[in-house]
C-alpha cells in the first residue's frame, strides 16, 4: 500500500466513525447488561467528561486494563510528585478499581473514550492534554491522529509488539508508518520490540526494559492474610493465577490427581476475569471439589479443595499464601501473564508455553532457574508434585526468581529520563504558570 492510499484509508476511518456513533449507544447498552460498563459513568465513553479539569498542565496516561495500569503506577507517582496534574483513562470496570486502590484522589480517572472523531474530539477539547503517554500497545488511529492534529506531544512507554501482531503491521506498512511518526518518543520494553517499531516508522525509540519489574510488590491486607494462614497452619498449597477458561479445570484436575499423595493439599485458582466466578465454581464442584470463594467470607475448613480468587486487586493476598505458583493464559490460550508478581513475592514459577507477551521475562526468568515451562496438563502435574516434595528445589527457584527481579530493575529510571524533556517544561509551568480551570 503506497503512503497515498494509507492516508485515504485513515481519512476513511476518521469520517467512518460518523457513520458508526449511532450505533454506541445499542452497543453499551449491550456491555452494561453484560456487566462490562458502568451505567453510571457511560457518558465518558462518549468523551464527555464527568469531573471538572483542574488548573495547570495536565498530562494524559492511558493504559487498558489491569496489568497495564499496575505497570504505569510508579511512573504517574513521579509526575505527581513535580506538581503535574494525571488525568488517567483505562477501558476496563477491573482496572477502574485498580486505580481507585493504588491512586484514590490522586489522579482524575476517566473511562478511555471509544477511538471515533466525535468521542476523541469531545474529549480532547476539554481536557487539552499537555502530554500523552500511552502504556504497552495501545495503538488507537483516531487518537493518534487527533491529538497529533493538535500538535500534542505523544509518547508510548513500556512499548511492545507482539509476535502476531508484527506481521500485520508489516503488511500495512504505510498505514503504520502514518501512524507511528505521530509519536514524539517510544520507549520500548526489549531490543526486539525497538527494532519492531524502528521497522514500522517510530523516531525516535529507545530501550528501558519492562516497567513492570519495578512496580512494588502487590499489596496485602495483613489482618486478612493472618486469617486465611491460620486457617491452613500445615497445609501444603500452590496457586494456579490469571487463569483462562480451560486452565481452571486443568487446575482442578492437578489438584484431583495429587490429592491423595499430598493429603491436605490447597488448591489456589484466581480467574483472570473475576467475573467468571460462578461459572469456575459451578465447573469445579461439578467435579466433586469443595469450592470456597474469597467473595463468599467462609473460613477455610479441612475438607476445603479449592480456595477461589475471584475478587480484583487481591493478588498480593493469594500469592503470599503459597510459594508455587502456575501463572495462567500460556496452556490454553496465548500470549502469557506476568511472571514477575509471582517471582518478586517468593514463589517458584511454572508456565505453559503460549507466553510470545512476555518472552523477554520468561527467558531470564527460566535461564536462572527460577521459572519452569510445562507442554500439558500431566506435566503440570508433575511439576507441582515435584516441587510440593522438594523444599530445596523450590527454595532454589524461589530465591533464583527474587534475584533475577533485582537484576532487571532500572526501566523505571530509563523511562523517567526518556520523558525529561517532555516533563520538566512542564515541571516548571506546574510552579510558575497554573492555567485556570476550563
Amino acid at each position: 500500500m503506497s503512503r497515498r492510499l494509507a492516508r485515504a484509508a485513515l481519512s476513511l476511518y476518521r469520517w467512518g466513525g460518523f457513520a458508526l456513533y449511532p450505533a454506541v449507544g445499542p452497543y453499551l447498552a449491550l456491555r452494561v447488561a453484560k456487566g462490562k460498563e458502568e451505567r453510571s459513568r457511560r457518558r465518558e465513553r462518549y468523551g464527555i467528561a464527568s469531573v471538572a479539569r483542574p488548573a495547570g498542565p495536565l498530562v494524559w496516561f492511558h493504559a487498558a486494563s489491569v496489568g497495564e495500569t499496575n505497570a504505569i503506577v510508579p511512573l504517574i507517582k513521579e509526575v505527581r510528585r513535580r506538581g503535574i496534574a494525571v488525568l488517567l483513562t483505562t477501558g476496563t470496570i477491573t482496572s477502574a478499581k485498580v486505580v481507585q486502590d493504588r491512586l484514590g484522589a490522586d489522579v482524575i480517572h476517566q473511562y478511555v473514550p471509544l477511538d471515533l472523531k466525535p468521542a476523541i474530539s469531545r474529549f480532547l477539547e476539554y481536557w487539552h492534554p499537555d502530554l500523552a503517554i500511552m502504556a504497552e500497545s495501545e495503538i488507537w488511529p483516531m487518537t493518534i491522529l487527533e491529538l497529533g492534529k493538535r500538535h500534542i506531544p505523544q509518547v508510548l512507554v513500556n512499548g511492545r509488539i507482539s509476535d502476531r501482531s508484527f506481521p500485520r503491521w508489516k503488511r500495512r506498512h504505510a498505514i503504520a508508518d502514518a501512524l507511528f511518526e505521530n509519536f514524539a518518543l517510544v520507549i520500548a520494553q526489549s531490543e526486539t520490540d525497538a527494532e519492531r517499531f524502528s521497522a514500522l516508522g517510530a523516531l525516535p525509540v529507545m530501550v528501558s526494559g519492562n516497567l513492570k519489574v519495578d512496580t512494588d510488590a502487590p499489596p496485602v491486607d495483613p489482618a486478612v492474610l493472618k486469617t486465611y494462614l491460620d486457617q491452613i497452619p500445615s497445609r501444603r498449597t500452590w496457586a494456579a493465577i490469571s487463569t483462562f477458561e480451560g486452565e481452571e479445570a486443568a487446575a482442578g484436575n492437578v489438584h484431583r490427581a495429587l490429592k491423595e499423595r499430598t493429603p491436605g493439599l490447597l488448591t489456589i485458582i484466581v480467574p483472570r476475569h473475576p467475573e467468571r466466578g460462578d461459572a469456575v465454581a459451578d465447573m469445579l464442584t461439578a467435579r466433586g471439589l469443595n469450592v470456597v470463594r474469597r467473595t463468599s467470607g467462609e473460613p477455610l475448613t479441612p475438607d476445603t479443595d479449592i480456595f477461589l480468587g475471584d475478587t480484583i486487586g487481591e493478588m498480593g493476598l493469594y500469592l503470599r499464601m503459597t510459594e508455587i505458583a502456575f501463572v495462567g493464559r500460556s496452556l490454553f490460550a496465548e500470549g502469557g501473564q506476568n511472571p514477575l508478581e509471582p517471582a518478586m513475592l517468593g514463589c517458584a514459577v511454572l508456565s505453559g508455553g503460549n507466553v510470545q507477551n512476555f518472552r523477554e521475562a520468561y527467558q531470564q526468568l527460566a535461564r536462572n532457574g527460577s521459572a519452569k515451562m510445562v507442554r500439558d496438563v500431566e506435566m503440570l502435574a508433575k511439576g507441582v508434585h515435584y516441587l510440593l516434595a522438594n523444599d530445596e528445589m523450590r527454595r532454589q527457584m524461589i530465591d533464583a526468581g527474587q534475584e533475577t527481579v533485582q537484576e532487571m530493575r532500572g526501566a523505571l529510571r530509563a523511562t523517567i529520563k526518556g520523558l525529561e524533556p517532555y516533563i520538566n517544561p512542564l515541571t516548571v509551568k506546574a510552579r510558575l504558570h497554573p492555567r485556570q480551570t476550563s
